[in-house]
């Protein structure tokens, strides 16, 4: 899934606003997994207070540098900016792999609870995966 978001969107410069590394308390610090739709596979998110998050997906282990604002925009969303850094070579749940300066902005919206979000191509909820779910107890 995380090869078919970075083979889909590449980063551009957009209007919105640069989007910085995550501030503490930021929701999307922590661990997150990710239940592959049809499939059998999870992956496994950390975002780590740095800007640098780690990615495992089935045999692939990668790195990235990602930007999130603060607070989400006037429609919900955080605007998501993420960079691949560092990658094992190694086959991901989607059969794939994930080059090394992949970049890709997505869309988070996070549920009222803060346990889960949804990682969408677009403002919009009809564009979306997910949904990532908190791995409970683990911290960034």
């Amino acid at each position: 899934m995380r090869a078919l978001l970075a083979s889909c969107l590449l980063l551009v410069c957009t209007a919105h606003a640069a989007p910085e590394a995550p501030r503490a308390g930021h929701p999307l610090l922590g661990i997150w997994q990710l239940r592959v739709p049809h499939s059998t596979c999870t992956e496994i998110y950390r975002f780590r207070a740095d800007g640098t998050s780690l990615v495992i997906s089935r045999l692939e282990v990668s790195e990235s540098e990602y930007r999130v604002p603060a607070q989400p925009d006037a429609k919900g969303f955080y605007v998501f900016d993420d960079r691949v850094v560092k990658n094992n070579g190694k086959v991901d749940c989607s059969g794939g792999t994930v080059e090394v300066g992949a970049a890709v902005r997505n869309y988070l919206r996070f549920h009222p609870s803060g346990n889960m979000f949804l990682m969408c191509l677009q403002e919009s909820m009809g564009s979306c995966i997910g949904p990532f779910r908190r791995v409970v107890g683990a911290g960034a």
